[in-house]
């Protein structure tokens, strides 16, 4: 039978267990607390970790796009670049034989003149006092001469007689001969003064178009030491030449026939065409380095091209023509960048090009032609025109998915 217990030992024991429990009670409260710490770290890991997942997942998967150009059949053209001078064919200097101030001018720039026409004079008092000079000096001349040849048949008409020693008449035929001769003189000069009068007058020795002109009305032009350049007169504007400066080791591609192409600056969209007239052989150096003229003739008929413009010419010097080409990226392109991309070993003088067939790459070996720097010629190998040729890669994200930023943690 089980003993009831009273009340007041209840409350003795309730009160006897108190200190007990009371010393137990901050451990527990501790060990709580850490649990919580680990729960809400490894709850945050999770976290970031979905984050990252989500955010790879909406990332998107990189993909190559392949850049790509058909295969053609066209023109492959050769050319040789180089930088001319537009000029008039035949240019013809006017200058001054003699000196003196220009008393008049008739022509200037642009002016068409023709063989013969009088473009400035120089002032002639000086030269015709010269020819005055000497006309009169010869009329003097002449009028000894003629005293002293009648002297000189009286003289041997008295030899004749024995009148007169005969020396006497042979002196007198010597002074005969010296007022020839001082005749024949004062002719020469009269012949020069007139020459030299003349020369005043600046002509144009041809049909043509004075192209510049440097002299003004009352400069003095002086002769002495070397003749001034007054006027420069192109024969005919209509046709003209493009002297071009092409280097030593272009030259040799250059020859007299080829096609030539230029543009000019004040027609930048227009391509004017010529021919190479003539290669010189006469070497230019500048800073040690060599050019040689190459002529090139164009028709002017439209006046548009001017003396002195500036060209960029190209000088074909090879062309091929209807044939298949591909353009010199795809010359230049491999998977990756790598030069093999796992393909075959090539034989000797052949290329590789990478095609587009059924969205994969795929190695074609050719033997290329003639390359313009631009296209390039397909002489043997498995292409066809429309083939589409890789001629470079871009790696980007897959279509229609975003980019999301990484999770900040």
């Amino acid at each position: 039978m089980t003993e009831e217990i009273s009340r007041p030992a209840v409350l003795r024991l309730a009160q006897a267990l108190a200190p007990a429990a009371d010393a137990k009670r901050p451990v527990a409260a501790g060990k709580r607390r850490l649990r919580r710490r680990l729960v809400f770290l490894l709850l945050a890991l999770l976290l970031a970790a979905g984050l990252g997942a989500a955010w790879w997942g909406r990332r998107g998967t990189a993909s190559v796009h392949y850049v790509t150009a058909p295969a053609s059949r066209g023109a492959v053209i050769q050319t040789v670049t180089a930088t001319g001078t537009v000029n008039p064919v035949l240019t013809i200097i006017v200058g001054s034989y003699v000196s003196g101030v220009i008393q008049q001018l008739f022509c200037d720039y642009n002016t068409e003149v023709k063989a013969g026409e009088v473009c400035a004079k120089i002032d002639p008092r000086g030269y015709q006092a010269t020819l005055d000079q000497y006309i009169g000096q010869r009329a003097r001349d002449q009028a000894t001469l003629d005293k002293d040849r009648m002297d000189l048949a009286r003289y041997q008409t008295l030899a004749k007689q024995n009148s007169i020693a005969r020396q006497q008449a042979e002196d007198q035929l010597y002074v005969v001969h010296q007022d020839e001769a001082a005749v024949k003189l004062d002719e020469a000069l009269i012949e020069g003064a007139k020459t030299n009068l003349d020369y005043t007058d600046i002509v144009s020795p041809v049909d043509g178009t004075v192209v510049s002109r440097n002299v003004t009305g009352g400069q003095t032009v002086a002769s002495t030491f070397q003749t001034p350049t007054l006027f420069l007169i192109a024969t005919d504007l209509s046709k003209m030449e493009v002297d071009t400066n092409s280097s030593e080791s272009d030259i040799g591609g250059v020859k007299a026939g080829d096609t030539a192409m230029f543009t000019v600056d004040a027609y930048p969209k227009r391509l004017f065409r010529g021919t190479v007239t003539q290669v010189r052989q006469s070497p230019q150096t500048v800073q040690n380095v060599v050019t040689y003229d190459a002529v090139i003739g164009v028709e002017n008929t439209d006046l548009a091209l001017m003396p002195g413009m500036t060209a960029s010419t190209q000088i074909v010097i090879d062309q091929r023509n209807d044939v298949l080409r591909v353009p010199d990226q795809a010359l230049r392109y491999a998977p990756g960048g790598l030069a093999d991309a796992g393909a075959g070993a090539l034989a000797k003088g052949q290329s590789r090009i990478w095609l587009l067939r059924d969205g994969r790459p795929v190695a074609v070996p050719v033997v290329l032609g003639l390359d313009d720097g631009a296209f390039a010629e397909i002489v043997k190998g498995d292409v066809q025109p429309g083939d589409q040729v890789i001629t470079g890669e871009t790696r980007g994200e897959t279509s229609g998915q975003g980019t999301l930023p990484p999770p900040r943690l």
